[in-house]
């Protein structure tokens, strides 16, 4: 991971235990993210980014690259941001990166994540190097996004497909009533 420089990225962190935050924050300044934000719980997440389309200077950031967020929080939890990320109308940036954590990493668990548009999912507990290649990978493999009646978020199959990116429209997959875009 020192062949790679993080420096530009913005990250929002998502997390209501203070000790998993601090582990978070600390981690990612290790692997020298340039701008780490953190949250308590879904809800400010859903306001934090909608602050920083409509006033970036408040916030301190003109984007936000990659959200990371606990799955299991109160009043507002991971799946509900994501679901608001992916499919709401004020939704910034329905393409954002989505880095699910969770210390249940059941295959149904990754399952439902990944249905509702996850991009990433970390198990707990986690390591540096863990969150780092995360990161790797959503930088050097990212997915088409692909929108159907029931799914908007990143390509489930994770393969290549020949995009023509004028219209962000996918050249190869002939599926009837799926359209791949890419972010």
């Amino acid at each position: 991971m020192a062949d790679y420089d993080f420096e530009k990225l913005s990250v929002l962190i998502v997390e209501d235990s203070l000790f998993i935050r601090s582990l978070l924050i600390n981690s990612l300044r290790i692997l020298g993210v340039g701008k780490v934000f953190a949250v308590e719980d879904g809800g400010e997440a859903i306001n934090f980014l909608k602050q920083v389309k409509e006033d970036p200077m408040k916030v301190g950031t003109q984007e936000v690259d990659i959200v990371m967020s606990n799955w299991q929080m109160s009043p507002v939890d991971g799946m509900i941001l994501l679901r608001w990320a992916r499919r709401h109308k004020e939704s910034p940036d329905r393409f954002i990166p989505f880095i699910m954590i969770t210390g249940f990493s059941e295959p149904k668990r990754v399952q439902e994540a990944r249905d509702m548009g996850v991009t990433e999912f970390l198990a707990k507990p986690f390591t540096i190097q863990a969150i780092g290649n995360k990161l790797i990978s959503i930088i050097e493999r990212q997915r088409q996004f692909v929108h159907t009646r029931s799914y908007f978020g990143p390509d489930r199959r994770r393969r290549q497909a020949d995009i023509d990116f004028e219209d962000r429209r996918v050249l190869t997959d002939k599926s009837p009533g799926v359209e791949i875009v890419r972010g």
